[in-house]
């Protein structure tokens, strides 16, 4: 079975990410929009960008020329940041990744919204990100619903086997993550540890909710519940 869990809200918090995303937005484009009132939610970091820019009323053209040197300026400022304001892990988060990755019937990954290098200075930050063979990032398509199908092919590669939707569950803490799921076919665990709630989530359709990672056991259990 595949495991592709989702990072901020999810397995962490905390972290300078939004005030690194500002002074990059600044450094980039010479505007921020609202970046500290905005919802990241389940975004990938491409849109958030469009979103906030849009709002600040600079043109499409300009956005996706800026785009690139974005990505790099906001990864080096997340970078410096990080040190004196660490990412977190969520209670249960350590436990229950070092459960799943001493199995030999599970694999791990991530879909996130995220840059690949923003996931892993978070990751790092966190202690977790070893736990991560594989990942489809924000990086890697605008479109969350695009990763899924992007971390199944990699899963492929990695390991050598082919990743069937159906084989596959996608965890994460918003509807979007649950619809992203759905897309490829994979069962979807929602996590209520971010801002949705546990029937927020129940309504977006994920097949199973977690109140968090604390009760381990529960979480194994909803987790890996298409294993025989």
């Amino acid at each position: 079975m595949l495991l592709l869990f989702d990072i901020d809200g999810t397995l962490t918090r905390g972290g300078p990410a939004r005030a690194a995303f500002a002074r990059a937005l600044e450094r980039t484009f010479g505007a921020a929009g609202p970046v500290f009132d905005h919802d990241f939610s389940g975004k990938t970091d491409p849109l958030i960008t469009r979103e906030l820019l849009t709002e600040a009323g600079l043109p499409r053209r300009d956005i996706e020329a800026g785009l690139p040197r974005f990505c790099r300026c906001y990864i080096t400022e997340l970078e410096a940041r990080i040190g004196a304001h660490p990412v977190t892990a969520l209670p249960g988060a350590h436990s229950l990744m070092g459960t799943l990755t001493g199995r030999d019937d599970v694999f791990l990954g991530l879909v996130t919204g995220n840059l690949e290098g923003g996931a892993r200075l978070k990751l790092r930050s966190a202690g977790l990100w070893d736990h991560f063979p594989i990942g489809a990032f924000g990086s890697d398509h605008e479109d969350r619903n695009e990763l899924p199908a992007i971390a199944l092919r990699r899963a492929a590669a990695h390991w050598g086997r082919p990743f069937r939707g159906e084989e596959t569950v996608v965890v994460g803490d918003t509807p979007l993550d649950v619809a992203c799921g759905r897309v490829v076919g994979a069962a979807t665990v929602g996590v209520a540890t971010g801002r949705y709630s546990f029937a927020e989530l129940e309504a977006a359709g994920a097949d199973r909710v977690l109140p968090d990672f604390a009760d381990v056991e529960a979480a194994l259990q909803a987790i890996l519940a298409r294993l025989p």
